[in-house]
């Protein structure tokens, strides 16, 4: 499992390289594209490689029944992965931005909403890597890609529509 890793980490330089290439522009807001979606589509594999794990961190939050949070770990990697997709190569791009940020308000809304029950929680955003964070750092890195995904969104409001932006 060590070796997945580098390998799909290459495989995500790749497609942004090929992306880049597609474009031929290389601008802030694309490498903010780039960025974005590479987290989302990583985030979501990692899930989508155990979703059990990720029904459980899902039910270690306490407000959805447990059924609820089996089938959510079976879908919501793929929604991540396809919307991350959908930003890099820029096919239904609003449609994925829109779904990025509202999960990622509704994560922090939850994520505050356990801490202050007090319940120690792992967010299973990111895996195993992403188990030893505090909730500090989780919540900084979570506002950081929300303000991201804010300030795409904005930018295909006012009429700075990506190219080959459905």
């Amino acid at each position: 499992m060590k070796i997945f890793w580098p390998v799909f980490a290459t495989i995500l330089a790749a497609v942004a390289v090929i992306a880049l290439i597609a474009t031929r522009k290389i601008t802030f807001w694309r490498i903010v594209d780039l960025i974005v979606g590479g987290i989302f589509i990583y985030a979501g594999v990692v899930k989508a490689l155990d979703p059990i794990q990720f029904g459980i961190d899902i039910d270690n939050y306490k407000t959805l029944p447990w059924f609820i949070s089996v089938r959510l770990a079976f879908y919501l990697p793929w929604l991540e992965i396809f919307c991350g997709l959908a930003l890099i190569f820029r096919f239904l791009y609003r449609g994925g931005l829109s779904i990025l940020a509202a999960l990622t308000a509704v994560f922090i809304v939850a994520t505050i909403a356990a801490k202050v029950r007090g319940l120690d929680i792992t967010c299973g955003c990111f895996g195993h890597a992403s188990k030893n964070w505090s909730f500090s750092t989780h919540l900084a890195l979570d506002l950081a890609i929300l303000v991201a995904l804010v300030a795409l969104s904005f930018r295909v409001a006012s009429g700075n529509r990506p190219q080959n932006a459905v």
